[in-house]
């Protein structure tokens, strides 16, 4: 991929195919996420942000709900290590910010804690299981 992909902010209901279509990719096919869990009936009421590539392929996806939860970060295996996840979470930072979030939260599988380090989130709290997969749980202050 050449150039940086375009983050969108969609809805659910504009997007949902290609929303779908990614977290089916990346957690239901590729990390055996159950399909009851992923499809958790939120997705309505969330704020969702699309990255494409510069062709226009929807390559990576996120969202974020009104408690200021950042989560079902995704991004297609092809694309990864190229700036689209700090893409996506920047964008949904925005969202937080311009929707009067102090902080926001989210909850990492543990081998993607250096990631969200790097973008100011800090681990709280042990580690735990979601789906099958260990995760944490990572704060950040909003300025």
């Amino acid at each position: 991929m050449s150039g940086a992909p375009a983050v969108l902010p969609v809805t659910w209901a504009a997007r949902r195919g290609e929303l779908a279509a990614i977290r089916r990719a990346v957690f239901v096919d590729e990390q055996h996420v159950p399909e009851n869990l992923e499809w958790d009936g939120l997705d309505e009421a969330a704020r969702h942000v699309l990255a494409l590539a510069p062709g226009g392929a929807p390559i990576g996806c996120g969202r974020l709900l009104a408690d200021g939860h950042i989560g079902r970060m995704a991004v297609l295996a092809a694309h990864r290590g190229r700036g689209v996840g700090t893409a996506l979470l920047n964008a949904l930072l925005g969202l937080a910010r311009a929707d009067g979030h102090r902080t926001v939260f989210l909850d990492a599988q543990v081998h993607a804690i250096g990631f969200y380090r790097r973008l100011g989130f800090i681990p709280d709290g042990p580690e735990f299981m979601d789906a099958g997969i260990p995760h944490r749980h990572m704060t950040r202050p909003l300025p």
